[in-house]
């Protein structure tokens, strides 16, 4: 069901149904019942962290949880690179990073 959000269809197509013929509806009772599943699934998790929000939330639970960090060398490359536009006194209003992989022989 996720995959076919992202791709914005009906779960049935998702799954191999062929494009219905107009006058068809697009969306199968099936189709909603799963997309509201989704939705209630998804509403009782935290935002942020994934985390379910009636366990993550409780006063019991404020020392169950640890975390770990990560980095990411791909986005400290974007990070750097615009830290270095903003001290050229470049703006950052619209700005879109590309990153991209060196070649192992540049390295």
């Amino acid at each position: 069901m996720e995959a076919a959000r992202a791709w914005g269809i009906p779960r049935s197509i998702f799954l191999g149904r062929l494009q219905p013929a107009p006058g068809e509806p697009l969306w199968l009772p099936e189709d909603r019942w799963w997309a509201m599943a989704l939705m209630e699934a998804e509403s009782g998790l935290c935002g942020d962290c994934g985390h379910a929000l009636e366990e993550s939330t409780h006063a019991d639970n404020e020392y169950a949880y640890d975390a770990s960090i990560t980095k990411c060398h791909a986005c400290l490359a974007a990070a750097r690179r615009v830290a270095a536009h903003q001290e050229d006194g470049g703006k950052t209003e619209g700005l879109k990073v590309s990153v991209f992989r060196r070649d192992r022989r540049e390295s």
